[in-house]
């Protein structure tokens, strides 16, 4: 097992925030000992009793919202205002699940007859959980908290750029009165997640993450006959239609592609346009895009934060250079900011068409691809013409219309008349390359629990 460290790099200023060793043989057994411990106790804990806990989890939070946004948006460049809101989503994903998440987790009647069976929703055991650095506490929560909520012990695995929030969430969850173990946090290195993930104590596993990291943990879990649940990658269409509010589409396409510098995987990365709109659109969206405040993230005035990781930025303008380099038209951006800060900067790319590089990849980053469709039936071929499948966005004012269409688009979501978001009542997960499984909502609950057929014969 190697003896270096985990990095935390701010990225505005382009100094080290902290190094965190990677866990020794001892640490990872510690982890292990303690999220099993925790597990045996909580399992047969009563359901109103983890109602409470989440609650308190909510007030927790709030309580240190401002300590949390803080640093996330230090580790990872996120400007303080999303930040901010992040953490109060969570706070309202925590009472949600308080007050749902006893009826999802009750036995369930089934159709034999005089009501001879049920279906109890027990815990299924240790989760390992290996989250990206996107989102810091929302990417962790919405999967820990109705885990937990379920009975269930929850490890994260974060990532190594965003260990200080991380701990940080764990230190709010402890004082908000989380038992030891039952949310805890190893800073595994690659040796050692394969390890975890093989140790009998571990029930399953859910990552979201890339592509190849997903299917290197969905190996693991199977070799392991383990349940795992992967959010992958995403190229997410947004269509706009000839009969779209075009304001209104434009306004959406700017928030859902730049919203976390566009370093979330359900933004809308291919903007699909119907030909007939298609200058409208451009013009309105490019005046829009450079109308957002490109800074400091601790300002809140700024929309648009540095990249939170180097060499991503490096990797996202080799993408974009090479999108030019087959033809397409950079009509905004193009390039890196030059400076300390890792700031890429906004960039609106047309004439986009299929196999092209900003087409077929994914472009992790504060870059927008437009894209002409002939009609809504080629927008919709275009949409489906890749290898993800994650969420997707229509604009038509022909309500009727964008619910069937919205059937065809191979994706887990389709938002019609709104940018993708995620939310706890509806379930969030993907197709094909996007992985498999489903968070939140009561898909999301039951993905980690048993599902027991109880039988009754008198």
């Amino acid at each position: 097992m190697t003896t270096s460290s985990a990095v935390s790099r701010n990225p505005f200023t382009g100094e080290i925030i902290r190094q965190t060793p990677f866990a020794s043989v001892t640490d990872v057994e510690t982890a292990l000992q303690q999220t099993d411990s925790a597990f045996q106790s909580w399992r047969h804990s009563e359901i109103d009793s983890r109602s409470q806990l989440l609650q308190n989890m909510a007030a927790g939070l709030r309580k240190h919202a401002r300590s949390l946004a803080e640093m996330m948006t230090d580790e990872m460049g996120k400007p303080i205002t999303q930040s901010l809101a992040e953490v109060e989503k969570c706070a309202r994903l925590c009472e949600w699940y308080a007050e749902q998440g006893p009826a999802f987790l009750a036995p369930e009647a089934t159709r034999v007859e005089n009501d001879k069976a049920y279906v109890n929703y027990l815990p299924l055991g240790p989760v390992l959980a290996v989250m990206p650095w996107n989102f810091p506490v929302w990417q962790v929560l919405r999967g820990a908290v109705p885990i937990i909520m379920a009975g269930n012990s929850y490890l994260l695995k974060p990532a190594p750029s965003i260990m200080g929030s991380a701990l940080l969430l764990q230190s709010v969850l402890t004082e908000a009165g989380v038992p030891q173990g039952l949310f805890s946090v190893v800073n595994a290195d690659n040796d050692a997640v394969a390890k975890i993930i093989n140790d009998r104590r571990i029930a399953a596993v859910t990552l979201t993450g890339s592509v190849r990291a997903g299917a290197a943990i969905a190996a693991l879990a199977g070799a392991a006959v383990k349940k795992s649940v992967l959010e992958l990658g995403g190229a997410d269409a947004f269509i706009v239609l000839a009969d779209a509010d075009i304001d209104a589409a434009v306004k959406g396409a700017v928030a859902g592609r730049f919203m976390n510098g566009g370093q979330v995987c359900m933004a809308a990365k291919r903007i699909i346009v119907e030909e007939s709109i298609f200058a409208e659109f451009r013009d309105k969206f490019v005046a829009a895009v450079k109308e957002m405040v490109v800074g400091d993230p601790r300002d809140e005035a700024t929309y648009i934060g540095p990249m939170a990781r180097y060499d991503l930025r490096d990797e996202l303008d080799t993408q974009v250079q090479a999108t030019i380099a087959e033809g397409a038209e950079c009509l905004l951006g193009g390039h890196v900011i030059q400076g300390a800060a890792n700031f890429y900067a906004p960039t609106v790319l047309s004439n986009v068409k299929p196999g092209m590089t900003s087409f077929k990849q994914e472009l992790f980053g504060p870059v927008a691809s437009l894209i002409v469709a002939k009609d809504a039936e080629h927008a919709i071929a275009m949409a489906n013409d890749s290898e993800f499948g994650l969420g997707g966005s229509l604009w038509s004012r022909d309500l009727a219309n964008a619910r069937k269409l919205a059937a065809k688009v191979e994706t887990g979501g389709m938002f019609i008349n709104t940018p993708s978001f995620s939310d706890p009542r509806v379930p969030i997960g993907g197709v094909k390359h996007s992985g498999y499984g489903r968070e939140l909502s009561h898909f999301g609950i039951r993905e980690f629990t048993n599902a027991q057929t109880v039988w009754l014969e008198s």
